[in-house]
């Protein structure tokens, strides 16, 4: 509790002195990016791009975590701005989606079942499956073992990971076959295909959240720079 306490204490100090260059008519010095990395693969390179072009003279500091040590972040001073996943209750914070990715069943390139253009639930009952680790508990983990509970396949899982590169990594390694983000698809040299699974609709949307309190997050600037990256229609 005081390591807390402490942490908002010092976030908010720092905050203070922003508030008060921006008053001056200062610019930032730093701009804080938090980032569900390696969701943000496909819009963060063009983001920092455009920020570092805009900015030249201002520092970029980027974090990667969760959704929720993001939030924690901003809400503390300690990130300007970030790229997160939607929750239910955003507390203070203003936010604003961005994108939607698409899961879908990776399958090693050679392996026969790449032969196919899409799977139902029960082609999987004889698979090895690789899922996420329950221990996170985000979205996506909680969807996939619920629905593996459901059609009777958590016993088919053999193989765990953390975070989607090392998801893809188990299944290019032949060693079973798990559902990975639409993304993954522009992966340089990747040794898997993507099928569609029938009654597996999984879209998990992707946003950017900042602090209103937060002079450098709420500079229209960086904001607009944030919004073009959303991708229409989805």
């Amino acid at each position: 509790m005081f390591y807390d306490r402490a942490v908002r204490i010092i976030g908010d100090v720092g905050l203070s002195a922003e508030v008060a260059r921006s008053v001056a008519g200062k610019a930032a010095r730093t701009i804080k990016i938090g980032t569900v990395y390696p969701a943000t693969t496909g819009v963060l390179l063009g983001f920092l791009a455009r920020i570092g072009r805009k900015f030249p003279d201002v520092a970029l500091h980027v974090t990667s975590g969760s959704t929720s040590d993001i939030i924690r972040g901003l809400e503390n001073g300690q990130i300007s701005l970030g790229f997160i996943r939607p929750v239910e209750n955003i507390g203070s914070l203003r936010f604003f989606s961005i994108a939607h990715e698409r899961y879908l069943l990776a399958v090693e390139k050679t392996s026969p079942l790449a032969l196919r253009s899409e799977f139902a639930i029960e082609d999987l009952r004889e698979e090895k499956i690789i899922a996420f680790s329950r221990q996170n508990l985000s979205y996506s983990e909680r969807y996939f073992s619920e629905m593996f509970e459901t059609h009777g396949l958590s016993g088919n899982i053999a193989y765990s990971c953390d975070d989607t590169f090392s998801l893809v990594s188990l299944v290019s390694a032949s060693l079973g076959i798990g559902f990975a983000p639409e993304w993954t698809r522009d992966l340089p040299d990747r040794n898997f295909e993507l099928r569609p699974v029938r009654g597996v609709d999984l879209k998990i949307g992707l946003g950017v959240a900042w602090n209103r309190e937060d002079p450098t997050a709420s500079r229209d600037e960086i904001i607009d720079i944030a919004r073009s990256l959303a991708r229409p229609g989805r």
